[in-house]
């Protein structure tokens, strides 16, 4: 199935700033289900744009903005070709746990065993895996199927109940929040209770009527490494298994390692951020033009005086 995305990111500042500083993870992956068949980025004020690859091969654009400016817009198109994954077979065998084992002793996969700024494990995480009688009885699909059924029965996707950098305890005790607290938590009772890689996901979700989260944002989920199926999706928030209406973007421990920007500007200022996600399939790989903007494409500030200048420091924004 080929989409064509774009993700519009814009920073409003209550005063001129004269440094932007900025990564963006918006470029998705390509690998055996997914092809990104082009990409480009679009910045005001602009900026020369460089790239690189970490190590496990998420794409990050970065750039350095050394001009006043009171705004900054981030547009992302991107075409993609997701192809649906094979289907899972009923369960696997039991004594698969061991397999599993040695997939989380492996020096490959022994990050995505360890725990991350938001999958610790809180005592209300312990209660969470108690309530679900959640053990090894069963062979690891069927287990984290389960989890995967329980979290969307257990829990409400609530916009309000949760932030960004929320930890997981507050949408334990609210038992609701977004995508990322869904895929928090599943990542944290798999890694701290079940003892199975796993990792999050970011990218986008193709919506239907019946999905739960937000269709013009970013969405998340979980990947599970399984013996003999190797790393499968599941999506919490909808009690979905990932197939071919999920884009991969970037894959991390946790959303502190893959946010879809994050950065710094230098000013005495307040910013103010909005996001917009559109997704359209298409029959052939052509990108979405830019929505049409009559306005110029930027404005240069004047400089801060001396003085200004010396009382301005570096914020973090994302």
């Amino acid at each position: 199935m080929y989409y064509a995305v774009q993700h519009t990111t814009r920073f409003k500042y209550s005063a001129p700033i004269v440094e932007n500083v900025m990564e963006v993870r918006l470029q998705p992956r390509s690998h055996a289900s997914q092809q990104c068949l082009s990409f480009n980025l679009h910045l005001r004020p602009s900026a020369r744009v460089y790239n690189f690859r970490d190590h496990i091969d998420n794409i990050i654009h970065f750039f350095d903005i050394a001009a006043a400016h009171r705004e900054l817009v981030i547009t992302a198109n991107s075409v993609v070709n997701v192809v649906a994954p094979a289907p899972l077979p009923p369960s696997l065998a039991l004594d698969d746990w061991a397999a599993v084992d040695a997939l989380a002793r492996s020096s490959e996969h022994w990050e995505w065993v360890q725990p991350s700024r938001f999958t610790g494990a809180p005592p209300a995480l312990h209660a969470l895996a108690m309530e679900f009688a959640l053990d090894r009885s069963r062979d690891p699909l069927t287990t984290v199927l389960a989890v995967n059924r329980l979290l969307y029965d257990t829990f409400d996707y609530d916009t309000a109940s949760t932030q960004v950098d929320s930890p997981i305890e507050d949408a334990l005790a609210h038992r609701g929040g977004v995508c990322q607290d869904f895929t928090h938590i599943m990542l944290a009772l798999l890694r701290n209770i079940l003892h199975i890689p796993c990792r999050y996901v970011s990218g986008y979700l193709f919506h239907r009527e019946d999905d739960r989260s937000a269709d013009d944002a970013t969405h998340a989920w979980a990947e599970v490494l399984l013996p003999g199926l190797g790393w499968i999706g599941l999506d919490p928030t909808n009690n979905l298994v990932v197939g071919e209406r999920h884009i991969q973007v970037a894959v991390g421990r946790d959303y502190s390692d893959v946010p879809p920007t994050h950065g710094f500007y230098r000013g005495s200022s307040e910013s103010e951020l909005s996001v917009a996600v559109r997704i359209q399939k298409t029959a052939a790989p052509l990108p979405i033009q830019p929505d049409p903007d009559p306005a110029p494409l930027w404005r240069m500030e004047p400089p801060p005086s001396p003085a200004e200048l010396a009382s301005q420091q570096m914020q973090q924004q994302q």
